[in-house]
């Protein structure tokens, strides 16, 4: 049966610079790599290397403190700082730099496994866990940790092909080229959580990459479905995945294991295998060069860690200056401001945006009460009340308005015909509430 979400917006794709483009190798691997401690969400790791310290290509060299994914080196090479360098998020963060001594020798304990199908279920977790694997679709939420927290609950496994945001084609282009280590992993997941059979929902912009994987799959084979998704923003969260392709709706506050699923993005279901398979941890991942301002449109793979300035230089650098950078797509991606800054173990997309593409319009004009913002809202909140007493500091109202169940997906930005910022004031607002339980909490455990 096919069901829908609700809300959601029909931008302009702007694929077509990259979407038949092959995944290359960088023309030059990066001088130096620079790998924060945090590309995950929980506590950000501790670095166990010093400077001067020789790494070897996934080698560990950041161990968790609580909720978290180790990290890996990328490269091979000599540490030669471990300090606050500049982060994605426009902060600095506690980071471990190699320079590259381009030789790309691999640890030792990377080998094929030959006895992947006696695994069990917990081994095949430690397994992910130790290679360091995160969503790799931008939430870096640890796979581990989803996986096992789905164990006896998830009914329903689902995989995300959907790719929705306009510009980015690193999954089409994954699925295309490693559809094998993709349905691989998938098989993976799928016995952990013990169930029969897994869907993966792909937009019906990639039916390329639905014949091909299609293809891969032996005849009498049910184990792995595939359903061709109509293409429509924002299908690739997993609580509007889950909702297309089940039926189901996760609660206000709820994770998708409440509703019996567990989703994993295309990215991190090959990650999976080349993990247990190979025995590789994740130091390397698919990223969409592209926007109107960048010479050469590209999809490369590119080590964790190389530098924004490095990945410009990959694709000729820019054409015109571009009006905004983005690390990913257009609706959700983050405004960079130092191209030193490297990339991480969730970015699909480095996006430079011309004036034209752009269009941003500084000045608000006034609401007009239409009720745009509220009909595309795939979460079902009220964004135009939501902005109103954002506006006027009122933050217990926000909060009454579900302000924290905004996924900041931009589709009511997208479609406000008075260009009101509405996902900058729920950003805001969300920082200003957080702050405020932070403070009440330390007063009564104070008293």
């Amino acid at each position: 049966m096919s069901y829908k979400f609700f809300g959601g917006v029909h931008p302009a794709e702007h694929k077509e610079a990259t979407e038949h483009k092959a995944v290359v190798p960088l023309d030059e691997a990066p001088a130096q790599v620079v790998i924060p401690m945090s590309m995950h969400v929980g506590a950000p790791c501790k670095p166990i290397v010093a400077v001067g310290d020789e790494v070897t290509v996934g080698q560990q060299i950041g161990e968790t403190a609580g909720l978290g994914a180790p990290i890996h080196a990328s490269v091979s090479g000599k540490v030669v700082a471990v300090e606050p360098r500049p982060h994605a998020g426009g902060d600095k963060m506690m980071s471990v730099v190699i320079e590259n001594d381009f030789k790309d020798t691999p640890h030792p304990s990377i080998a094929h496994r030959e006895n992947v199908d006696s695994l069990t279920p917990q081994e095949i977790i430690d397994i992910i866990k130790n290679a360091g694997i995160t969503g790799m679709g931008g939430a870096g939420f640890p796979t581990h940790v989803k996986l096992g927290g789905a164990v006896g609950k998830a009914d329903t496994i689902i995989i995300n092909g959907a790719e929705c945001e306009p510009y980015i084609t690193a999954d089409h282009r994954l699925m295309l080229e490693r559809g094998e280590a993709v349905l691989g992993g998938v098989r993976l997941l799928t016995r952990v959580l013990g169930l029969p059979v897994a869907t993966i929902g792909i937009e019906g912009n990639k039916l390329d990459a639905v014949e091909h994987l299609r293809s891969l799959i032996p005849d009498g084979d049910t184990s792995v479905k595939i359903e061709v998704l109509k293409t429509r923003y924002p299908q690739g969260a997993e609580k509007q995945l889950i909702q297309r392709i089940t039926g189901r709706q996760v609660p206000p506050g709820g994770l998708p294991a409440d509703v019996g699923c567990c989703v994993f993005n295309a990215a991190t279901s090959a990650a999976v295998y080349d993990a247990v398979v190979e025995g590789k941890p994740l130091t390397q991942r698919i990223v969409t060069l592209t926007g109107g301002a960048m010479e050469r449109p590209q999809n490369v793979m590119a080590p964790i860690g190389t530098p924004l300035t490095h990945l410009i230089k990959q694709a000729g650098g820019f054409k015109v200056d571009p009006q905004r950078l983005l690390m990913g797509g257009p609706m959700m991606g983050n405004p960079q401001f130092n191209l030193d800054a490297p990339m991480m173990k969730g970015t699909n997309a480095l996006l430079a945006l011309t004036d034209e593409e752009a269009a941003i319009q500084d000045t608000e004009q006034t609401c007009l009460r239409c009720g745009r913002c509220v009909n595309v809202c795939p979460m079902h909140l009220t964004p135009v009340y939501m902005h109103m007493y954002a506006e006027k500091r009122q933050w217990e109202a926000v909060e009454a308005f579900n302000v924290m169940d905004c996924m900041e997906c931009g589709s009511c930005n997208y479609i406000c015909p008075a260009r009101l910022h509405l996902v900058q004031s729920f950003r805001m607002a969300k920082f200003e509430i957080r702050g405020l339980a932070a403070k009440k909490k330390a007063k009564e455990a104070k008293a």
